[in-house]
């Protein structure tokens, strides 16, 4: 797969460890981080979330800035963390709560919304007569957990830890970028990571839109192809193994 050459987006750390998975399969990448994570004070009724965690069926925590979050205040404010579930959308959301000692669980496969939906342990875990879920996340994210959660009869909450901001870039910086390293696609981990990537493209983005376009569900899919994209491909996750899957799965464009 030596001939990709990719444009990460993820916020810097991010990015650093995709790119390091990318270069053991001979992907070339160039990061141009599109996501800045900014924690949101929690307020009283947060506040009243994680006292109340006990509570809840489940916890559903949907990337790892809100794991990281969540480690934080489950430990300033529970000496001993409370037994229920947690469940993540991938696996390396769970390792951060795994490595706190919670009891996590994610879907093997598919690491998005519908897997974790599917998953046998969240339905077995919401076997009770009025269940209750907690979702960790940023702002605005992930509508369609709370959406099928509650068409079953799920009680959901929401607990907004960040969010994500578009660092300050250059006028014309995506675009000579991709000239100058000679990236032949660009990659997205999430619905505001593409709406960063289209503002910042500006008046490049008909020339960066024919480019193929990796993005980790068919919300994102569909939000590209509406705004103009004429190559996205559905990775049906944001993990580097979703990723690597995607490009083996499709030619390198010839440009």
């Amino acid at each position: 797969m030596s001939g990709w050459r990719l444009l990460l987006t993820r916020p810097a750390s991010e990015s650093a460890e995709l790119a390091s998975a990318l270069a053991e399969d001979g992907v070339f990448s160039s990061s141009l981080p599109l996501l800045e994570i900014e924690p949101l004070p929690v307020d009283g009724a947060g506040r009243a979330m994680i006292y109340d965690l006990a509570h809840y069926q489940a916890v559903i925590v949907v990337s790892k800035p809100a794991a990281r979050l969540a480690v934080e205040l489950v430990d300033q404010y529970w000496p001993q963390p409370p037994f229920l579930k947690w469940f993540t959308v991938g696996a390396a959301t769970a390792g951060i709560l795994a490595d706190y000692g919670l009891e996590v669980a994610y879907p093997a496969e598919g690491d998005d919304s519908e897997a974790l939906l599917a998953l046998p342990a969240l339905q077995q875990a919401l076997a009770h007569p009025e269940p209750r879920v907690l979702i960790l996340r940023g702002e605005g994210g992930r509508e369609l957990l709370a959406e099928r959660l509650r068409s079953q009869g799920v009680s959901v909450d929401y607990l907004e830890l960040y969010r994500r901001c578009l660092p300050d870039y250059a006028e014309g910086v995506l675009a000579q970028r991709v000239s100058t390293e000679r990236l032949n696609a660009l990659v997205v981990s999430s619905g505001q990571g593409f709406e960063h990537l289209h503002q910042l493209a500006a008046t490049a983005w008909p020339e960066l839109a024919r480019l193929p376009l990796f993005v980790p569900s068919p919300r994102v899919a569909e939000m590209a192809r509406a705004a103009g994209a004429r190559y996205v491909v559905d990775c049906r996750g944001a993990s580097a193994t979703a990723l690597l899957a995607a490009l083996r799965e499709h030619p390198v464009p010839a440009l």
